[in-house]
């Protein structure tokens, strides 16, 4: 973070104000990690800080400390609403499009409260009083913790570390993918040396599967289909294959790098069916130069990093397979040696 970035948070924190912090719509690790984290630090420093989320979250982060404080859009629109409304500052974290936040974006776009913009996520909207993104960085949480350590290092403790560990852990793929630097080693170092307890947040995200969604991972990988003469597979689930596996939010968290572990494969894909919605919901995880992130945004409409990426389209299961076949095809020099 530059310097005269950091000057501008350190001016509109100097004295204490009302502040909501948003995570994206079906907030994930590093969504919700960043915004506690953030609740935690701006609370000890005098400020009226609350988290609203835009919906429920998964089953697996309802273990996070100060999560069962977060006030649920979804269940209470008047109630967050009007806490909008009276913000002096509204900090939207982990995504750069107030469309990520659904029925909240015109409430928030509307809101006469300074917007401040935390995210690592590829393409910028212009909506924010203070704009803090670098797509350099493998999380929003690795973002929180230089913000809270240029402000305050002191303010640091075991509830903000395991907020942020969790999030870094989570969105490098347990420190696996190509965002994860020596940077963020240095970072997760220091948290655990303010209390955060790897194995313990490792068992709560990873640890606590339920047979139904056990069934439901063996459903997806019969159903993982590889291009022939491409390094590509994909994987499809229809609502029926999610109804009969009695499907909860988040389940399908993490099943896209089955697809990518495999030997000489460069590019996953899931398809998921919301029938709800009326939509297929789509995960783009890659290695290497395959950049998924263009390839999101030019054929379904959706976007994120180089080698994580997602999107969404409005049709069939049948048809959003042909779809995807067919873009791929259109790509297929993208992968030549």
């Amino acid at each position: 973070m530059n310097k005269q970035l950091l000057e501008s948070f350190k001016t509109v924190l100097i004295v204490p104000k009302k502040i909501i912090i948003i995570p994206h719509k079906n907030p994930d690790g590093d969504a919700l990690g960043s915004s506690l984290a953030l609740q935690c630090f701006l609370s000890k420093t005098g400020h009226n800080v609350q988290v609203i989320s835009p919906n429920e979250y998964p089953e697996f982060l309802n273990w996070m400390p100060g999560q069962d404080n977060i006030i649920k859009f979804s269940q209470a629109p008047e109630q967050s609403t009007q806490l909008i409304k009276a913000a002096d500052i509204v900090f939207t974290l982990d995504y750069n499009q107030l469309s990520r936040i659904d029925a909240m974006q015109s409430i928030v776009a509307e809101s006469k409260a300074q917007k401040i913009m935390i995210d690592h996520h590829q393409n910028p909207g212009d909506y924010a009083f203070i704009t803090y993104s670098d797509a350099t960085i493998g999380s929003t949480c690795e973002m929180v913790f230089e913000l809270i350590y240029a402000i305050d290092s002191t303010q640091l403790d075991k509830v903000i570390a395991t907020c942020l560990y969790t999030g870094i852990m989570t969105d490098t793929g347990s420190f696996r993918f190509q965002s994860t630097t020596a940077r963020t080693h240095q970072i997760v170092s220091q948290l655990i040396e303010q209390g955060a307890e790897p194995h313990l947040i490792h068992q709560n995200i990873y640890d606590t599967y339920s047979f139904n969604r056990l069934q439901l991972l063996g459903n997806a990988l019969s159903n993982l289909k590889k291009i022939e003469g491409l390094p590509v597979v994909y994987i499809s689930l229809s609502q029926k294959e999610l109804n009969q596996n009695k499907f909860k939010k988040g389940d399908t968290e993490g099943f896209i790098n089955y697809g990518l572990s495999l030997l000489g494969i460069s590019l996953a894909v899931i398809m998921i069916e919301n029938e709800t919605e009326k939509i297929i919901k789509m995960s783009f995880r890659s290695k290497g130069t395959f950049d998924v992130n263009q390839f999101a945004k030019k054929y379904f409409g959706g976007g994120g990093h180089i080698n994580a990426a997602g999107g969404v389209l409005r049709s069939s299961l049948d048809k959003t397979i042909e779809h995807f076949l067919s873009s791929i095809a259109k790509e297929k020099s993208q992968f030549d040696d």
